[in-house]
């Protein structure tokens, strides 16, 4: 019910393993890959362990939706079974006939059939199963005897085991050493640290339909503190800050609401410094059309400036002296401080209009353009090319947003509400806060990510995109070669990505975003000025 209140599509924090929701972690990725890399021609077992709620069954779903099309699987949710039932409910889950009240030799002998022809027919066969640390001694055994059965090169059964720490214990039992033996791929799933807490909580609400932050810094360490970074905990605590946030009519939600939802739902006691004194929050009204008053430029060598002069739209008037302390630009700063009016030039600049009662992302959506917020380096937003919302902050610490609109070598063109101006950069590094957000037009970049196991249409475009960031001639590709991998993770490294070599959502926007602009453009924007 609180969905429209906050500009959402979807409920974006269910605790249930959406794989649409996936957020890839370093060490989500890392897993992934582990798993895709231990299901190789020559896999048998691979290990997947964590704590309750770091992610395991989404990641395994995930790599599910990436196997090829000839991979028949078996699923299994409630290993708490003996031998015969477990190979009663393999067969139900791949679909093989046994005769009433099989004994465990006929069960095995119709595996083995089973597998053997689907070996002929090209096909490989994967066995999951979740909670696997239930799982008794002598049904481990009877998996890697039916692991027993292969060609000179292959498994023909391949396993994976998803379960908590104590699997790992387990599987050091002097009797199972020899089925620990045979895995070729293990890892152990962390919680998120800090940093990927936020990352994580505004990918969830991306993929919901919400690009404008949500939760304040506070409030993303309050999740940190009281969730340890368990994924399954920061939903269930942002889940209940939306319903306080959406009931008091609040925005943003700061750290004394997680306070309290951490209090109601994980019994965490409530300290002098976490009691509520809500804020009065007053809402901008979002701009339904925006006129663009040129009033001119002003050059600023840096913050301290001590005199410029202004241009007057009708040509140029006598120079203006300005004290060291800029009172007309501490003026236009003033008048910035709404990130809707910043949102209406940006709009502005791809010809389009901001939509009253929708989000700027949202009215951007309903005209074919997409949203990209990014923390971290803007020269990163200047091999994009793209003019965008920057995230300022004024002397006294106090945010301001400004439109970067051209650039031209190392000064900038910016519009502060409706004055405009021409400033150096060192005035920009001065100023900005580490966050922009810029619209872009999807190029044909895949929704799911790239791995080896993507059609080769998928794996084509990812080539074509890395060869036009090299400046190289794209291959025409067969398969996910070693080439393509070396690319992918170089790409990966300079963009401070993890080079994992799986183009994931964070890849393929920023190749999308560096290909051939289809919009206004940072070099160009300035013969608008």
């Amino acid at each position: 019910m609180y969905k429209a209140f906050f500009g959402l599509k979807d409920t974006p924090f269910s605790i249930a393993p959406n794989p649409e929701y996936l957020f890839l972690s370093d060490r989500h990725r890392e897993a992934l890959a582990h798993l895709s890399y231990g299901l190789g021609d020559t896999g048998g077992f691979v290990l997947l362990t964590g704590e309750v709620g770091t992610g395991k069954t989404t990641v395994s779903r995930t790599l599910l939706k990436q196997l090829p099309e000839n991979t028949d699987t078996a699923f299994i949710l409630n290993p708490a079974l003996t031998e015969l039932e477990l190979l009663a409910t393999l067969c139900d889950e791949l679909k093989i006939n046994y005769p009433e009240s099989p004994t465990l030799k006929q069960l095995t002998d119709r595996i083995s059939e089973f597998l053997l022809e689907n070996h002929k027919n090209g096909r490989n066969t994967l066995m999951i199963i979740d909670e696997a640390q239930h799982l008794k001694a002598e049904v481990l055994e009877q998996l890697r005897l039916l692991t027993n059965l292969e060609t000179d090169t292959k498994k023909l059964l391949q396993v994976i085991l998803i379960g908590q720490p104590e699997l790992q214990q387990l599987l050091r039992r002097q009797e199972l050493r020899q089925l620990a033996q045979r895995i070729t791929a293990r890892y152990h799933l962390l919680p998120l640290t800090e940093d990927e807490v936020a990352l994580y909580v505004q990918h969830r609400l991306e993929v919901a339909g919400r690009y404008e932050p949500l939760f304040t810094r506070k409030s993303i360490k309050a999740l940190h503190k009281h969730t340890g970074g368990i994924p399954r905990l920061i939903n269930l605590l942002c889940e209940r800050t939306l319903m306080a946030g959406y009931g008091q009519s609040k925005v943003p939600l700061d750290h004394r609401m997680v306070n309290q939802a951490a209090q109601e739902i994980l019994g965490v006691e409530e300290t002098s410094t976490s009691k509520y004194k809500w804020p009065l929050i007053t809402g901008g009204t979002l701009v339904a059309s925006f006129a663009v008053a040129y009033v001119g430029f002003t050059l600023l060598q840096s913050p301290q400036a001590d005199s410029k002069s202004v241009n007057q739209a009708n040509g140029v008037t006598d120079s203006v002296k300005l004290p060291r302390k800029n009172a007309a630009l501490t003026q236009m700063i003033s008048k910035s401080r709404n990130i809707d009016t910043a949102f209406a030039v940006l709009f502005g600049l791809w010809n389009k209009t901001p939509y009253q009662n929708l989000t700027s992302c949202q009215a951007a959506q309903a005209q074919q353009l997409n949203c990209y917020q990014k923390q971290g380096d803007w020269k990163n937003l200047l091999k994009m090319g793209y003019p965008a919302v920057l995230y300022l902050k004024d002397d006294a610490g106090q945010p301001f947003y400004a439109v970067l609109a051209a650039v031209d070598g190392h000064k900038a063109y910016i519009q502060l509400g409706e004055q405009q101006l021409k400033v150096e950069q060192d005035w920009i590094d001065a100023h900005y806060d580490g966050t922009f957000e810029l619209f872009w037009q999807n190029v044909g970049a895949p929704n799911q990510i790239i791995t080896r196991y993507a059609p080769i249409e998928q794996i084509q475009w990812l080539e074509n995109q890395l060869a036009n960031y090299n400046h190289e001639k794209p291959r025409e590709m067969t398969h996910f070669d070693a080439s393509l991998i070396r690319s992918l993770k170089d790409f990966q490294k300079q963009n401070g990505l993890s080079d994992d070599g799986i183009a994931g959502k964070q890849t393929l926007i920023l190749l999308s975003l560096y290909a051939e602009h289809s919009g206004p453009d940072l070099s160009a924007a300035k013969e608008l000025y």
